[in-house]
């Protein structure tokens, strides 16, 4: 009877350990799969130093693996990326999104085809008294992420062609500030635009009305200022700005420019030495080659390439979506992987969003670009008429955000985080 007993002992433990067993290989084989691979790609990412062919697994919107090579049929789902670039998800840290409540905001997943961008920063398309309608009801029904810069101006960019500082009174500190704290989430700081057909007779009243906001806010918010024809000396308005605040359209060539006489002036390099965030912002009326050549020359060199696309820039001669802006930043010299490095991870920390942003490393968010930089003649022009030749640009070819692309192939269910 005891031998009896012992021998159906050891053949239910046998029988529960083949289904552990069984269990286990189950659960390593689903922990291998993923939900898309992206094969066959030219990763570059700057973030980790990495250049070369890889595969891209992606797993419940982050990032899984980036290998050698992906084993053939571990993906649900698969983006075949021979000969093409792969590349954190594109960061445009200077751009107008805010469709209906600002007079020139375009609606961010429109763009993607043309932007291949997967989040975009709305530089101060909302103040205070609108900035509700941005946050629920466009940030939260769009596909692409979405930030903001608040702008100082109660109305933000809702009265535009009409400056919105030409009345102070719009400028509320408190109010700005305390829409600030109340929405950490998505604000990243306050917006102003410098410049005479904005602020009128306020000169830099409106800046220091943003530092303030911004201080008192408490949430360690930047300010991003926008300079054109900006009032006054322009060194002041650039020694006004603290380690870690933005200026954008810095080579803008529309009058009281960073480069005068064909010298960068001593406070905009001493802006940047002490922290100040160099931003491109190129726009319809705010890259001016003649600009940026002696400025990048003399050390003046963008922290990030952005796009300020809008209504009206988006149909420029100048055509700023930001692939096209990064290539005329190939053409004045700069790398690859300097390029990629300006609208990816450089963006993402100055969002204060690194290492879930601007990286493909494993546990980011899965937001990927993914380019063909085409070879052969190109020309640009810039916001002046400007033009440069080049060989090279960046061609949007796919974009997936949180591990989603837009358009094929298709998840099901169809949605986003």
């Amino acid at each position: 009877m005891d031998s009896t007993r012992r021998l159906l002992l050891k053949s239910a433990c046998v029988a529960i350990g083949g289904s552990v067993a069984g269990i286990r290989a189950g659960v390593l084989e689903a922990a291998q799969r993923y939900d898309l691979v992206i094969r066959g790609g030219e990763v570059i990412d700057p973030s980790q130093s990495l250049r070369g062919m890889r595969d891209v697994g992606i797993r419940n919107g982050r990032i899984a693996a980036v290998e050698s090579q992906i084993a053939p049929g571990l993906g649900d789902h698969e983006i075949d990326a021979r000969g093409k670039l792969v590349v954190p998800g594109l960061v445009d840290l200077h751009a107008h999104v805010y469709p209906q409540g600002s007079a020139i905001g375009l609606p961010a997943d429109e763009l993607v085809p043309y932007t291949g961008t997967t989040t975009y920063v709305s530089a101060g398309d909302a103040g205070a008294n609108n900035f509700s309608a941005f946050k629920h009801l466009v940030a939260a029904q769009t596909r692409s992420r979405l930030y903001a810069f608040l702008n100082i101006s109660s109305i933000g960019l809702a009265g535009y062609p009409v400056g919105e500082l030409l009345d102070i009174d719009y400028a509320d500190v408190d109010l700005a500030a305390r829409t600030l704290a109340e929405n950490p989430e998505i604000l990243l700081g306050v917006k102003v635009r410098e410049s005479k057909n904005v602020v009128g007779s306020n000169g830099l009243e409106p800046l220091r009305r943003a530092i303030l906001a911004a201080e008192r806010s408490g949430t360690g918010a930047r300010v991003m200022c926008h300079i054109g024809d900006a009032p006054g000396d322009l060194s002041d308005l650039l020694d006004l700005l603290r380690p870690g605040d933005i200026l954008t359209h810095s080579y803008s060539g529309a009058g009281n420019n960073t480069v005068r006489d064909g010298r960068v002036l001593a406070a905009a390099m001493a802006a940047k030495q002490r922290g100040v965030i160099v931003d491109v912002g190129h726009g319809a009326g705010s890259f001016d080659f003649t600009v940026a050549e002696p400025a990048i020359a003399q050390g003046f060199v963008p922290d990030t390439i952005s796009s300020d696309i809008h209504a009206l820039s988006g149909n420029s001669p100048g055509r700023p979506f930001l692939p096209r802006v990064m290539s005329k930043f190939l053409t004045l010299g700069f790398s690859v992987e300097d390029v990629v490095a300006m609208a990816t991870i450089k963006p993402a920390r100055v969002i204060d969003r690194e290492p879930l942003l601007g990286t493909l490393r494993p546990g980011a968010w899965a937001d990927v670009s993914i380019l063909d930089l085409v070879e052969g003649p190109v020309t640009f022009v810039d916001t002046k008429g400007n033009t440069r030749s080049g060989n090279r640009q960046f061609v949007p070819v796919k974009t997936v955000r949180a591990g989603r692309p837009f358009g094929a192939p298709y998840p099901q269910p169809f949605g986003f985080p």
